[in-house]
């Protein structure tokens, strides 16, 4: 998987994400695979207090470029009215608060799709990496990846494997065994975040122990 997040000039979401704003969202252009073929997807992922929502546009991978976004006119085969209503929304955001690319993320997924319920997944991410960058490719030539899931990095006994159980409404019962089995818990944890928190830390930042949600990780 690979992701383009998108940014103000001052950061004004990741911000919203360091202080824990109880509205708030993210702008991201994501695809999946290194071999161009897959479609690239436009999401705006919004956290409104516990509840995540996201919408998604889906690009073509032969049409995708920085125009559809800052110079919209193309016409694009979307799949039905509401995937080209997310698309223009994408547009009106990115514009309205003079978002660009700041960062790209990309890990490996292993996920699982429940058989007999209307919408469960589980997924398995690994290797995470990130890569500063001001341009719009989602695939950089040469481009140099920080590991971002370091036991080092995250102060832990061993590298990271995030688990994501997703789910539209209530848990299926298998997920509900799955957890109690295991004793899971809920840990949040933003890639964007973490990769900007990090670079930060590279370049010199310096963050108090009781503060600037530093226990996050």
């Amino acid at each position: 998987v690979t992701t383009l997040q998108l940014d103000t000039p001052d950061l004004a979401l990741y911000y919203a994400k360091e202080r824990e704003a109880l509205a708030r969202f993210k702008l991201r252009i994501r695809t999946y695979g290194l071999d161009r073929r897959c479609p690239v997807f436009l999401e705006i992922k919004r956290k409104i207090k516990g509840v995540i929502v996201k919408s998604r546009a889906t690009i073509p991978a032969e049409l995708w470029d920085r125009d559809l976004v800052m110079a919209p006119g193309r016409w694009v085969p979307f799949r039905t009215a509401q995937e080209e209503m997310n698309y223009l929304n994408f547009v009106r955001l990115v514009r309205e608060i003079g978002a660009r690319p700041v960062m790209l993320l990309r890990y490996d997924r292993e996920a699982y799709l429940g058989c007999n319920d209307r919408y469960a997944r589980l997924t398995f991410d690994r290797r995470l990496r990130y890569h500063p960058t001001r341009d719009w490719t989602l695939w950089p030539e040469n481009a140099r990846w920080y590991t971002l899931d370091s036991a080092t990095l995250l102060g832990r006994p061993r590298s990271m494997v995030i688990l994501e159980l997703k789910t539209f409404s209530d848990a299926p019962r298998w997920m509900v065994d799955l957890t109690e089995r295991f004793d899971l818990q809920r840990i949040g944890f933003s890639k964007y975040f973490a990769a900007m928190r990090t670079e930060s830390l590279y370049r010199g930042a310096m963050y108090s122990a009781a503060g600037e949600n530093c226990t996050v990780w």
